[in-house]
C-alpha cells in the first residue's frame, strides 16, 4: 500500500456526540487512519468527545435561528472553510454540496420520511413531506448528489447503495459499501457471574430470557413495536437510550401489561455490561442504514431481531444468528422473540452471531478507506 504521509483529509460532521452512531464512525475512522500518517482534520460545530492531539479540529459554529438556518449556515461555513484550507480530500458526513466524498450514514432522507409516515395519521404524513425543513434537507441532498465535485459515496449497507442508485441515478461504481468496524476484543461475551450480577442490579431473574434495545430516539428505533411484541411473551427487556417522550413509552409498557418486565436505563456510557447481561438484541427500527449497536450486539454473541428497513439485516440469517421482520409486523416480531427464547441451541446462535462480525475489524476499515482515498488521489 502506497504511503499517504502528508495527505490532508478533512472529515465534516456538524456535531460530535459520543453516543451517536455516525460520530462513533468518525472517531473509529480517525483512529484507524492515524497509522497511515495522514494529516487528519475535523470540521465541526461542536466536538464533545475525546480529543486527540494529532487531529486538527476546525470549529465552525455560525449563528443559527432554527433548523433550516442551522443546516444552511453550517453547510456554507464548512464549505468556505474547506475551500480556504484547500484540503486534498473532503469527506462529509452531512449533506453539503461540493464535498469529494459523502458518507451516507443517515441514509436517504425521503426513504426515512416514507417509513415514518407509516406510523402517523395520513394528514400528518402529508404534512411531513410538505415540511419546509424536510424539503430543505431533500433539496440539499439532491444538490450534493448532482454536484460534479462529488467523486465517491460511502455507504454502510447495500440497502442504502441501492436506494441512492434508484433515487439519484448515481453510477454503481461511484458507491462503495464499507461496513462499520467493531473492536471484537473489547465487545465480547461476558462470563456467567458478571451476567448474573448485572441482572441482579436491575431485578431481573438470572434465568429469565432477556433482550436488549439500544438506541436514542425511540420512535425511529421502533420501541413501540418492540414493547407490543414483548408483551405477548414472557421475556424481559433492557432499554438503553434516551427520548423526550420516555414517560409515554413507560406508560405504554404498563398499559400492555409488560411494564414489570421492562427496565428503562437511560443513556449508559458503558453499554458492554448490559449487552453481556442479555440474550439477544431487539431493534425493529423504522429506518436505519446500519446501527453500530447491531455490530456490538453480535460481537457480544447476541442473536439479533431487526427489521427489513435496517441495513444491519444484511448480516442476519434467519434462525442462524437472528431474525428479520417488517418493523411493524407485531406477530412476526413476537414469533422471533419466542423462537429465540425457546431455542435449544442458544450457544450455537451466540457463536454464530459473534462469528458474523469477526472479519469487520478496524484494520479492515482502515484498509478499505485508504484504498478508496488512494484511488481518488491516484496513489495506487
Amino acid at each position: 500500500m502506497a504511503n499517504m504521509t502528508g495527505i490532508r483529509l478533512a472529515l465534516v460532521r456538524q456535531k460530535y456526540r459520543p453516543d451517536g452512531g455516525a460520530e462513533r464512525f468518525v472517531a473509529r475512522a480517525l483512529q484507524a487512519l492515524q497509522a497511515q500518517q495522514l494529516d487528519l482534520n475535523v470540521i465541526t460545530r461542536e466536538w464533545q468527545g475525546e480529543r486527540n492531539p494529532d487531529w486538527h479540529l476546525h470549529l465552525c459554529n455560525p449563528p443559527k435561528w432554527g433548523r433550516i438556518s442551522r443546516e444552511r449556515g453550517f453547510a456554507a461555513a464548512a464549505r468556505a472553510l474547506w475551500q480556504r484550507e484547500r484540503f486534498d480530500l473532503v469527506q462529509s458526513h452531512e449533506r453539503i454540496a461540493g464535498c469529494d466524498i459523502y458518507r451516507a450514514g443517515d441514509g436517504v432522507h425521503r426513504r426515512w420520511l416514507q417509513q415514518r409516515a407509516r406510523i402517523l395519521p395520513a394528514w400528518r404524513g402529508s404534512m411531513l413531506m410538505a415540511s419546509r425543513y424536510h424539503r430543505y434537507v431533500m433539496a440539499a441532498e439532491r444538490a450534493m448528489y448532482e454536484d460534479p465535485a462529488l467523486r465517491a459515496v460511502i455507504c454502510n449497507a447495500e440497502m442504502i447503495k441501492q436506494e441512492i442508485i434508484a433515487d439519484f441515478g448515481l453510477p454503481e461504481e461511484n458507491i462503495h459499501v464499507i461496513y462499520n468496524a467493531i473492536d471484537s476484543d473489547r465487545f465480547m461475551p461476558g462470563d456467567a457471574a458478571e451476567r448474573a450480577a448485572q441482572r441482579a442490579r436491575v431485578g431481573i431473574p438470572a434465568a429469565a430470557h432477556t433482550l436488549i434495545f439500544v438506541g436514542s430516539g425511540f420512535e425511529r428505533k421502533g420501541l413501540a413495536a418492540a414493547l407490543q411484541a414483548l408483551s405477548r411473551t414472557d421475556s424481559y427487556l433492557l432499554v438503553i437510550g434516551q427520548d423526550k417522550a420516555r414517560s409515554r413509552y413507560e406508560a405504554l409498557a404498563n398499559s400492555l401489561g409488560c411494564g414489570a418486565r421492562v427496565r428503562f436505563l437511560g443513556v449508559q456510557k458503558e453499554t458492554l455490561p448490559w449487552y453481556q447481561a442479555a440474550d439477544g438484541l431487539l431493534l425493529p427500527t423504522l429506518y436505519d442504514p446500519f446501527p453500530n449497536v447491531i455490530l456490538e450486539a453480535l460481537a457480544c454473541g447476541l442473536p439479533v431481531i431487526t427489521s427489513t428497513t435496517c441495513g444491519g439485516a444484511e448480516f442476519i440469517r434467519r434462525g442462524h444468528n437472528g431474525y428479520v421482520c417488517d418493523a411493524l409486523d407485531i406477530p412476526a416480531l413476537t414469533a422471533a422473540i419466542a423462537a429465540l427464547a425457546a431455542s435449544p441451541q442458544a450457544q450455537r446462535l451466540s457463536d454464530n452471531a459473534r462469528d458474523t462480525i469477526l472479519p469487520h475489524s478496524p484494520a479492515r476499515l482502515s484498509a478499505q478507506l485508504v484504498g478508496l482515498y488512494q484511488g481518488l488521489l491516484g496513489h495506487v
